[in-house]
């Protein structure tokens, strides 16, 4: 099933990055800036009332809230009929008696 595409598409550098690259970029950052002085720097600004950084503070600590989204069509809830015919819900029926 063979498209004539080298790798069918795929990319050497496709898909997530490697743990041992992600610690790479975790030891440069650490380089670049001591996390103990960012995360001091944090709780000054949390200190001082921002929001903003308590609402990241709290969402890497303790994870994010769960999302909900409220599906709905013009203020009313959307429903799904299914129509079957009358032999089709005879069949159903006999089939679910003859399991019970």
């Amino acid at each position: 099933m063979e498209d004539g595409r080298k790798n069918n598409g795929g990319h050497k550098n496709s898909g997530r990055k490697s743990k041992a690259e992600e610690f790479r970029l975790i030891e440069n950052l650490d380089k670049q800036r001591d996390p103990t002085s960012l995360i001091e720097k944090m709780f000054e600004h949390i200190d001082a009332g921002s929001e903003k950084m308590l609402e990241k503070y709290l969402a890497y600590r303790f994870g994010m809230p769960k999302q909900v989204t409220d599906v709905t069509t013009n203020g009313k809830d959307v429903v799904h009929t299914i129509v079957i015919s009358d032999d089709v819900a005879k069949k159903l029926s006999d089939n679910i008696e003859d399991e019970c």
